[in-house]
């Protein structure tokens, strides 16, 4: 793998680090394309069990990259191309998100579409497709109330707000919201009760508690089709990405001294 992908595993754990720094994880053609390899190697991997999926500590994951949404507002890329969210769920060993740093749009939703989920309290969480003039991709508008609720959901989408992660604490499915310093050593535990089950029992077991979130999924990803073709077809959404895009490492980034133009911050 590059340096922007680094998949390593030892003694049944394996570990899928995303680190390209420079684009912030944001899925480009090129990052999405490294990533699919590297998951793919993993899945044919017999001697992997659990998998901890990792990002920068600042930043998991700032979603789609500026070049492809503007690949499908202007037709050259179709939304059902976009198979991540699908691969990461179909994965044969159970997945945990180590989501120490914020994490945005399909960033997020990458990292809730893992078997468990680890926060950071100080990080913030968002969605931001509607500010950029589409409905949410990836199979957010399912896999987003499976892990915080409709209610909350409905929130995140059509505000896009950023919430820190002690937001969703005990109003989420979410295994843990830990201190940032915290998240993947509480990950790297929660995997490493599982290295000394069966592999085969670990793959039946996946399958099945995976299958709701698969079906959402899916439901949910053919719904989304429909509505990007209908907001790539308009002017405006190419209009608001070229406008409002930006690398959003700042605007979720609590340190920072605040969200760029076209962002709202988040609730503390």
């Amino acid at each position: 793998m590059t340096e922007r992908i680094t998949l390593s595993i030892e003694d049944g754990l394996a570990e899928l680090w995303l680190r390209d720094e420079p684009g912030n994880n944001a899925f480009s053609r090129e990052f999405v394309a490294e990533l699919l390899a590297a998951m793919d190697t993993l899945s044919r991997d017999t001697q992997a069990k659990v998998c901890v999926v990792r990002g920068l500590p600042e930043l998991f994951s700032a979603g789609g990259d500026r070049n492809v949404l503007l690949d499908l507002a202007e037709g050259r890329l179709a939304p059902y191309d976009l198979e991540l969210t699908r691969n990461l769920i179909e994965l044969p060993i159970p997945t945990i998100a180590a989501m120490e740093g914020s994490a945005v749009g399909g960033g997020l939703i990458f990292g809730l579409a893992c078997d468990m989920v680890v926060m950071a309290r100080e990080s913030r969480y968002g969605t931001n497709f509607m500010d950029l003039g589409f409905t949410p991709g990836m199979g957010t508008t399912g896999l987003l109330q499976f892990a915080v609720g409709e209610y909350l959901a409905a929130e995140m989408m059509f505000g896009c707000q950023y919430f820190k992660g002690s937001h969703f604490e005990h109003r989420a499915n979410i295994n843990a919201v830990v201190d940032r310093a915290k998240v993947l050593g509480h990950a790297r535990k929660l995997a490493l009760r599982l290295t000394d089950k069966p592999r085969f029992a670990i793959e039946l077991l996946k399958r099945q508690l995976a299958l709701p979130r698969r079906l959402a999924f899916e439901r949910a990803r053919t719904a989304e089709s429909m509505m990007h073709q209908v907001c790539f077809a308009a002017p405006e959404t190419q209009a608001r990405i070229r406008e409002n895009y930006h690398q959003v490492a700042d605007a979720a980034d609590p340190s920072s001294s605040g969200p760029r133009a076209g962002q709202k911050p988040g609730p503390s």
